[in-house]
């Protein structure tokens, strides 16, 4: 009820206006009526309503009806017929110009040009008090004289505040509008930033854990005729990577719905499962070599898995391209970063994974978009003495002690 009470002067401008004028015309002539020289003895003598005092003041009230299309046209009338009251012998004050003040606010306020509607609420006041200056100049400061100048100040003032209020207002909603067309478009933005991550996670697992299973399957038949209990043994592992393939893709399809209960809670992987991620490829027949310098420090959840899944997207591009046997991992830890390389000794592919494929790949893109995600970046190319390597630099979190950053395993 409060909130609609608010709204309905705004709902019915052209009442408010002439209630307000009304209000004006008849406080104007009803002060005509008495004189006072500012003695401080009060009204001296009371005079009949004078018909030009009453003409005037309708005129400037009748002129305010228009004060928002012609604010100018307005102050200059409404000032004009406050100077003719003092010219008729009638003190000029806010009470008998109080229209000329109502069209100081409205120019104030709705006049485009800021600096007009300043200059020319003062030129009107200053205009008024020599008028009631020139009526009577002794004494010099009368009550009259003394509200002109603070009607004046009061007229500027509220016209200032309404035009910041209202300039705030059309800020809000220039905003408002600017996030509803931005919304949807940032919206399909992280939609996409999101499908691309759950890409990047689904294509580790699965390019990881085929490439194993193809490099058991193919070793499995090669042994079945020769050596059946080996080519048992590596159908065994065999069936092990395809549960844990499925059990790692169940767990990331698990996060993306909310109700699904029965997703596996398995810790995220980092370098603390890099001994069972290398023992998987070295059951494949690779052969690795693990060397690490510096003492270890722990990384970012975020930092930790991006290692993870860069030494585990090499080697599985290793066992899927290279025709080489021996890979290399170097983890190399220094005061802010940790160095990651991995490296072949040679062959028609090896770690450069996707750039030698028929078809094109994601596996270097992914790489480096999961390095640069977690303020890092990376590097792969062909190495000078032959082979390929792809080089890694991860944030580290800060040392615990300063001694930590000189101290080797």
């Amino acid at each position: 009820m409060t909130a609609e009470w608010s709204q309905w002067p705004r709902r019915h401008r052209r009442v408010v206006d002439v209630v307000v004028a009304i209000l004006l015309c008849a406080l104007a002539t009803y002060a005509s009526r008495f004189i006072d020289h500012g003695n401080g003895e009060g009204p001296v003598a009371v005079r009949a309503i004078s018909p030009g005092v009453f003409a005037l003041s309708a005129a400037a009230s009748l002129a305010l009806l228009w004060r928002r299309e012609f604010p100018r046209a307005v102050l200059a009338i409404t000032t004009a017929c406050g100077i003719a009251i003092g010219a008729l012998g009638f003190e000029v004050s806010v009470l008998t110009a109080g229209a000329a003040f109502v069209a100081m606010y409205s120019l104030g306020l709705w006049y485009p040009n800021a600096r007009t509607a300043k200059l020319a609420p003062l030129v009107a006041g200053t205009a008024l008090l020599i008028a009631s200056l020139v009526h009577d100049f002794s004494p010099l400061l009368t009550g009259g004289r003394i509200t002109l100048i603070a009607g004046d100040l009061l007229a500027g003032a509220f016209a200032e505040a309404g035009r910041n209020r209202r300039n705030y207002l059309a800020a809000l909603h220039a905003r408002a509008e600017l996030a509803e067309r931005t919304r949807e478009e940032e919206a399909r933005q992280r939609v996409g930033e999101e499908r691309v991550r759950i890409a990047r996670e689904l294509h580790d697992i699965v390019a990881h854990h085929m490439a194993l299973a193809h490099a058991q399957a193919s070793t499995a038949a090669y042994l079945l005729r020769s050596q059946p209990d080996q080519a048992q043994e590596m159908l065994d592992e065999l069936a092990g990577t395809t549960s844990a393939a499925l059990r790692e893709l169940k767990a990331t399809v698990g996060l993306l719905r909310e109700d699904d209960s029965d997703a596996p809670l398995e810790p995220t992987p980092g370098l603390a499962q890099l001994s069972e991620l290398l023992t998987s490829f070295e059951r494949t027949g690779l052969t690795l070599s693990l060397s690490i310098t510096g003492v270890p420090r722990p990384l970012s959840p975020g930092a930790d898995l991006t290692a993870y899944r860069i030494i585990q997207e090499a080697l599985t591009n290793v066992a899927k391209h290279a025709s080489t046997a021996t890979a290399t991992v170097r983890l190399v830890y220094s005061r802010l970063l940790l160095t990651i390389s991995v490296s072949d000794d040679g062959g028609s592919g090896a770690v450069r994974g996707d750039q030698d494929s028929a078809a094109p790949g994601y596996g270097l893109i992914g790489m480096n978009e999961r390095a640069v995600s977690v303020g890092g970046h990376l590097h792969a190319g062909p190495r000078p003495g032959g082979g390929f390597e792809v080089t890694t630099e991860l944030p580290l979190e800060p040392p615990t002690t300063p001694d930590d950053e000189d101290a080797t395993p």
